[in-house]
């Protein structure tokens, strides 16, 4: 079967562009080797004993882990506080109007020491009125993230910090909360649930 010749229209046509047998100029893939070897050159010569003065300042001993506290010892409540309150909070304490409620001269921090290490312990969802306004969303349970003396440690700093002046929580007293009320397994449902502990 032989190819019909080309039409008139055919041969105005411009052949297809192809690679052949060089898709990359020489002069690219030898610039693309030379930066290739020099990194690998940068790399092994680098001195990797550089003084931690030009980084983040962190050394070796710091990226190890670290032993946990010996029960009872103190704890460093506003670092807790920074880690896993002052999202919602925010670090003054004031919390966001309508969204996330303050804690700065709340009075359930305030107040009875049981209702707000229970808070914390089991969390919180629903209507909850703080300073005059009310709050519809949720906190989280921090009853399985934080140890006792950590809770204790976290609460003691929030309530004679951000403008409070409530007395400091024990451990002990969390540890003996934290058992009087193992049998919970869901968040307090706001003002109707806080406001009837004792």
């Amino acid at each position: 079967m032989s190819i019909p010749p080309a039409t008139r229209q055919q041969e105005r046509e411009k052949a297809d562009p192809t690679e052949q047998t060089r898709p990359i100029p020489f002069w690219m893939a030898g610039l693309v080797m030379a930066l290739l070897f020099y990194g690998v050159w940068e790399i092994l010569g680098a001195d990797l004993r550089m003084d931690a003065q030009y980084g983040d300042h962190r050394t070796r001993a710091d990226l190890l882990p670290r032993e946990a506290p010996p029960k009872g010892a103190p704890v460093d409540g506003a670092a807790i506080f920074s880690a896993r309150c002052a999202a919602c909070h925010q670090a003054t304490g004031l919390g966001l109007p309508g969204v996330f409620p303050p804690l700065a001269g709340s009075e359930w921090v305030a107040g009875d020491e049981k209702v707000v290490v229970l808070a914390v312990i089991h969390g919180i969802s629903g209507s909850l009125t703080v300073k005059g306004a009310k709050y519809n969303g949720a906190m989280p349970s921090f009853g399985a993230q934080l140890t006792d003396d950590e809770i204790a440690g976290v609460l003691s700093w929030v309530r004679s910090n951000l403008g409070n002046t409530a007395a400091a929580i024990g451990g002990e007293k969390v540890t003996a909360l934290r058992k009087e009320s193992e049998a919970r397994t869901t968040p307090y449902n706001g003002d109707a649930e806080l406001s009837a502990i004792k």
